[in-house]
């Protein structure tokens, strides 16, 4: 009626002037009841039993007003498969609509998740008009009784035979008054809703009192009444069973006992029980009145006799867990503006701020007249100035972490250290060459996708620290505190020489977090600096162009020891340097250096631009095989070269920038290759060292041998000899390998410029590691936390063996994976994935307290315990578990023993008011008489059915139904009452 269409067409209808809002409010109602296509029979096959529950709902909505006033309309309905065309044909003239049907189904009484309207009356399918707005309520009986006339003129008009609901009341009352029609029979939907239970209604036969006065079916002997009867009994005191999980003891942890926890490993479980109450629903689903006696007198309403129990557990809200805590804190940490100074007092480190401003233009101090004097330089001097200023300003007791605490961290974190105690200066150097990883599984790799660090290195192990510290030991400053003594002992490190532990050998590891490459960078860069310091003695293996120093030598990197620290020191400050050409020639024993092979040679020498061209072959490893030069005819030696400079990612990055910004010109293009062929600058003169008289083709040879062309020919006198030449790319014209040729000089690796400068990248390490704040470093240190927190979580669930846990943690993963993939996750996402964690953790612990109170490690019957282990998993996935066996079974046993133990402690008399919770002042009156195994029931549900002709003797009989509950602080009667329309 409302439709829009052309004026033209229908002009006399337009005019609506005289329509009420009434009637547009009906016309409106009526065409969504066609949009959704609810017109005309409904069909369908009898429900199954439990469909309700394991069934999908679905609802679709939209909105219509009366005049001003809002309701939205929602359409609730089960999805089923559509039976096929035949079966519509064979309807039954004058079968009863199927919600009418619905009514009497006794397969899905007491759904345990379903929409309110489901519970009380069955249906499977229904449509719900509410006001729009959360806080407006239709309260005035005649606004009501508006409401219910259009819905049965809509009803009426469409031939809809879908339940229509209306709301009335507030929201939070759940009242509904509704209508179903079908073809001479109307089903009205009524309701009561009362806080106080007139005493009459408390029991079965007051309730079949009231059920049969409403009906009022004029026939004598009225037809037999079915019920199904449910009480539901609630265990809140689980009295012999204290949580089991205890909290870590913080003492213990600095002792070095085990007190529940310990460096390097995330605490886990609940720290209350994460089950606040159970829930034991007892059922009679099938019985005809006049079975049981039921009244305000006696009852045989028996729990321990009902045919059917059902278990469900009420979990607590957000219980609090531990490793939810720990991560939630930590995170809290990348919210923090404050700086490492601002949090520690910048007071106490005035001074000593000055002197780390002195480290960091040490490079340029050297290069100036003025002589600096090396031990003002020197670290260990300004710690320990460091410290005494901190005791000046502050008690010693006052510094965040206390020293005990803090050694226990730093033995944890670098184990070389007491072994330098322990044996001297060699044996430290033998653990800190880095960890081999252990066998490549899956859990090990998890690095990889979360671009967080091994779970054996020091990244990791700083991470755990941090998030221990962050949570027992002084929060942030005490974070701020490690990771100031973290900066100073890598410091000490590269000063004198010790590689820092914990860390894979070779370049930074990309696929690693970023504070974990720059750590990779400096131990590179301490490998450098001590082989030049004190050079390499023993042999070296064979090396390709671009291959990687690997490990060669590393085990004899110190020979004897090397107790004189300063001597250290001040050697290592002789060899910084800013000046790219500054040689390296100080080093003692050239032909040892020499035949020592590419750690040296790769680590060692600047370019000697000034030096005459020297022909004497310099920087061999060793002879390429049998290949000769082209034109002397000698033996073509492969050189030693530099190693190329490793990088870390933002380097990476920096770099491609300023290439990219170069731009697309020839100039652009021709700067831009320049800059890349540093290397390859690098490797020809060593080449051109190695091999005197050589010339680009004998390079070629070695260094890319694809662009060698190799073709047999026949000479002038018939015989076939190998001529070659160079590849199309090398003979262009101002090719890049024919420039660089051309300005390479014969210089032995030794003697080169260094491509990498350790000394400059190590103090850019150390600045930027010093320069963090504790929430750059939560951030750097996030995905390990997050990755141990995964590891921690599996190792936990591979105990308990929970199916749905393992796909969660499945998602874990992935989702982590694609978040933490990318620099500056959103801060939303890492929730998300921190939630998911305390989600996992807290059904590990659900299932954890289950075990304990239905005794399932305890239980000797192998095939009870599994029983009691399906019940258990279940209890936890499904929103309610039907018990085997009811009362008599293995869980139901243990049950009852729970409630017995229960009532037990509640008949104590209280010494303490807090002991006793349960019950109101009558109930323990009643508690002095015979003690009963099970507390009064917290909800009586009933529901009444039968088929009676109504309103009168003649007409046809149809289904009426009554479902009652009542709680201690609410009673409701919800009836669907039927009646023929034709004959009345």
């Amino acid at each position: 009626a409302l439709s829009p269409q052309p004026e033209s067409e229908v002009f006399e209808i337009t005019d609506f002037t005289t329509a009420s809002e009434w009637e547009r409010f009906i016309s409106k109602l009526e065409e969504v009841l066609n949009d959704w296509k609810l017109i005309g029979i409904s069909s369908g096959k009898p429900l199954e039993k439990g469909v309700y529950t394991t069934g999908a709902w679905e609802e679709k909505s939209d909105e219509i007003s009366f005049a001003d006033f809002k309701f939205s309309i929602t359409h609730h309905y089960l999805v089923q498969e559509h039976s096929d065309k035949d079966g519509k044909e064979e309807l039954v003239e004058d079968a009863l609509p199927l919600p009418m049907q619905d009514l009497l189904c006794m397969n899905n009484d007491f759904p345990p998740r379903a929409h309110c309207l489901v519970r009380w009356y069955g249906l499977r399918e229904f449509v719900v008009i509410a006001p729009a707005a959360n806080n407006d309520a239709v309260i005035s009986e005649s606004k009501c009784n508006l409401l219910l006339s259009s819905v049965s003129i809509a009803l009426g008009n469409t031939g809809c035979q879908v339940p229509l609901f209306v709301q009335i009341h507030h929201k939070w009352r759940r009242m509904y008054v509704g209508e179903c029609q079908g073809p001479g029979v109307r089903t009205d939907f009524e309701m009561v809703h009362l806080r106080k239970v007139p005493s009459q209604y408390t029991h079965l036969s007051g309730l079949l009192e009231i059920f049969k006065t409403k009906i009022g079916c004029p026939l004598t002997p009225l037809p037999p009444v079915n019920m199904a009867i449910r009480l539901t009994y609630v265990l809140q005191d689980w009295q012999q069973y204290f949580w089991p999980q205890q909290p870590p003891d913080i003492d213990a942890l600095v002792g070095g006992e085990v007190g529940g926890l310990e460096f390097g490993k995330l605490p886990f479980g609940a720290c209350e029980d994460p089950i606040s109450e159970l829930h034991l629903a007892t059922t009679w689903p099938h019985l005809t009145e006049g079975i049981v006696v039921d009244n305000d007198v006696y009852s045989d309403l028996d729990p321990i006799q009902a045919p059917q129990w059902s278990v469900r557990v009420r979990k607590a809200d957000n219980p609090q867990c531990l490793l939810g805590d720990f991560l939630t804190e930590f995170f809290k940490l990348c919210r923090r503006k404050e700086s490492t100074d601002e949090i520690l007092g910048r007071s106490a480190f005035e001074e000593e701020g000055k002197e780390v401003a002195d480290i960091s233009h040490a490079l340029s101090k050297i290069t100036e007249p003025a002589p600096v004097p090396i031990h003002k330089l020197s670290v260990t001097n300004m710690v320990h100035s460091a410290k005494k200023k901190i005791r000046k300003h502050r008690g010693v007791d006052e510094s965040p972490l206390n020293n005990e605490v803090l050694n226990t961290i730093l033995m944890f974190l670098f184990p070389d250290a007491a072994d330098k105690l322990a044996d001297g200066f060699e044996s430290r150097t033998s653990t800190s060459a880095g960890n081999n990883p252990p066998p490549e599984n899956e859990d090990y790799n998890l690095f990889s996708q979360f671009k967080s660090a091994p779970s054996d290195s020091l990244t990791y192990k700083l991470a755990l620290c941090l998030c221990m510290i962050n949570f027992y030991h002084g929060g942030v400053k005490g974070v701020a505190h490690l990771w100031q003594e973290f900066v100073l002992e890598m410091r000490y490190r590269w000063e004198n020489n010790y590689l820092v532990p914990g860390l894979a050998n070779g370049p930074p590891d990309l696929r690693c977090c970023l504070l974990h490459q720059k750590l990779q960078m400096l131990n590179c860069c301490i490998e450098r600096k001590k082989a030049r310091d004190e050079g390499k003695r023993g042999s070296t293996s064979d090396r390709s162009p671009g291959g990687t120093s690997g490990d060669a030598g590393k085990g004899a990197d110190h020979s004897g020891d090397n107790p004189d620290r300063e001597k250290e020191v001040g050697k290592s400050w002789e060899s910084w340097s800013d000046s790219e050409e500054e040689f390296f020639e100080c080093l003692s024993d050239t032909e040892d250096l020499k035949g020592n092979g590419q750690e040296n040679g790769k680590k060692g020498a600047k370019e000697g631009s000034k030096d005459p061209v020297n022909f004497k072959p310099e920087g061999r490893l060793h002879p390429h095989g049998k290949l000769m030069l082209l034109h002397p005819g000698e033996p073509l030696y492969i050189p030693i070269t530099q190693e190329p400079a490793p990088m870390t990612e933002d380097l990476l990055e920096e770099q491609s920038e300023v290439l990219a910004k170069l731009g697309t010109s020839a100039e652009g293009a021709h700067l831009r290759a320049r800059m890349q062929s540093a290397c390859l600058l690098s490797d020809m003169e060593s080449f051109k060292a190695a091999n005197p008289g050589c010339c680009l083709e004998d390079f070629v040879r070695w260094y890319s041998p694809r662009d060698y062309i190799e073709e047999e020919v026949i000479d002038e006198k018939g015989n076939i000899v190998i001529k070659g030449e160079l590849s199309a790319r090398m003979k262009i014209p101002s090719n890049m390998w024919v420039e660089a040729w051309e300005t390479a000089k014969p210089v032995p690796a030794r003697r080169q410029k260094r491509l990498f400068d350790d000394t400059r990248e190590a103090e850019k390490v150390l600045h930027y590691l010093a320069v963090q704040k504790p929430a750059d470093l939560a951030r750097h240190l996030l995905p390990c936390i997050i990755h141990a927190a995964v590891l921690k979580v599996k190792e936990e669930e591979a105990l308990e063996d929970i199916s749905s846990v393992k796909k969660i943690i499945k998602q874990i993963i992935s989702h982590s994976s694609k978040v933490l993939r990318f620099p500056n996750p959103e801060e939303k996402k890492l929730e998300e994935i921190i939630a998911q964690i305390m989600s996992v953790e807290a059904i590990i612990a659900r299932a954890r307290s289950l075990k304990a109170k239905f005794g399932v490690d305890k239980c000797e019957n192998e095939e009870e315990k599994e029983d009691l282990q399906r019940f258990v998993n279940c209890l936890l996935e499904q929103p309610e578990v039907a018990v085997i066996g009811a009362g008599r079974g293995p869980a139901g046993s243990i049950i009852h023993k729970l409630f017995v133990n229960a009532q037990r402690v509640a008949a104590v008399p209280p010494l303490d008011e807090e002991l006793r919770r349960s019950g109101s002042p009558e109930e323990r009156r009643l508690s002095a008489g015979p003690l009963s195994d099970f507390p009064p029931p917290t909800g009586r549900e009933v529901i009444l059915r039968t088929t009676v002709p109504r309103p009168a003797p003649y007409s046809k009989p149809l289904p009426q139904r009554m479902y009652s509950v009542l709680t201690k602080e609410d009673f409701r009667l919800a009836g669907a009452f039927s009646a023929d329309t034709t004959f009345f």
